[in-house]
């Protein structure tokens, strides 16, 4: 029997998209004094000299850094408090469902729920103001030794390997106790991918893109529209414009009004309306009218 598929999923990339920083950059470098030119520096002298993976050359490195402060993911944790985002965030949340939900939306039991799939630090984001805001957050992690130390790379997340974690929303099987690799019938799938909508900055959310485009979802590439540079721009442009990775591209402003808002309302309200109009017609289909007098 199928069960209802009335909830709307907004999945968000972290740095660069909800945030101007790396979140490295924004709370960890500076309490630890730690260069960021010299750190990347070893972080690419393993992927391009010892063709190490690129996420697992930069958890080695953090290790290496934070080893002599005797860091433990609660102290990581307690760094995320201080994490900066983009304007608009984290305000636009609540105001989203505020927003694209009505009396009969509600009535049929439309809700909107929000993920986050980062290559970044999970510990970091689980002590950030956008916690509470997420039904998961899914991030690299560190395992810690027997006196609460992170001693090594329990959990690394790279740009292909973020499809998987869409896959989980899509299916609901959020905890990694269960095999995302399980089958399970459409019908089933308690969030289907034309209710989810994607939200990333540039190339390597290309894989998201991809998944979102095959199967009937949404995404939007963001920038960064205060970059001197123009390189957040044109990264996104020429996923737009060149390579035909997403329809839509907006700056990284989440405020009211503004033209990524805009976006976001009109993708939840479509998605809404058109689980509206199939629940009622699943109802007035179900319905048989009893006989008159």
């Amino acid at each position: 029997m199928a069960i209802a598929q009335n909830t709307i999923a907004l999945v968000f990339d972290y740095d660069q998209t909800l945030s101007p920083s790396y979140m490295q950059d924004d709370v960890l470098f500076p309490e630890f004094g730690i260069n960021p030119e010299a750190f990347w520096k070893k972080c690419n002298a393993l992927v391009v000299d010892h063709d190490w993976d690129g996420e697992l050359a930069y958890m080695q490195c953090l290790l290496d850094y934070l080893e002599m402060d005797q860091v433990s993911n609660a102290r990581l944790t307690e760094l995320g408090a201080n994490l900066q985002f983009f304007p608009g965030v984290p305000e636009i949340f609540d105001e989203l469902r505020r927003k694209c939900l009505g009396d009969d939306h509600h009535a049929q039991d439309i809700t909107i729920e929000y993920y986050i799939v980062s290559s970044g630090l999970k510990a970091l984001l689980e002590g950030s103001r956008l916690k509470d805001d997420f039904r998961a957050v899914y991030g690299c992690e560190f395992g810690e030794d027997d006196q609460g130390r992170i001693r090594y790379s329990k959990r690394t997340i790279s740009h292909t390997t973020k499809t998987q974690y869409l896959f989980r929303i899509n299916k609901g099987l959020l905890d990694y106790k269960e095999d995302v690799n399980d089958h399970l019938a459409r019908e089933l799938r308690p969030i289907p991918f034309e209710n989810m909508i994607y939200v990333g900055d540039g190339p390597t959310d290309v894989p998201c893109f991809t998944v979102m485009r095959k199967n009937g979802g949404n995404a939007i590439a963001v920038y960064n529209p205060d970059d001197p540079t123009r390189r957040s721009f044109q990264k996104c442009y020429q996923l737009c414009a060149k390579a035909d990775r997403v329809k839509h591209i907006a700056p990284a402003d989440y405020r009211e009004g503004s033209h990524l808002r805009l976006l976001l309302e009109q993708m939840v309200g479509e998605v809404a309306n058109a689980i509206l109009r199939r629940r009622t017609d699943e109802i007035e289909g179900g319905t048989v009218s009893a006989p008159g007098f």
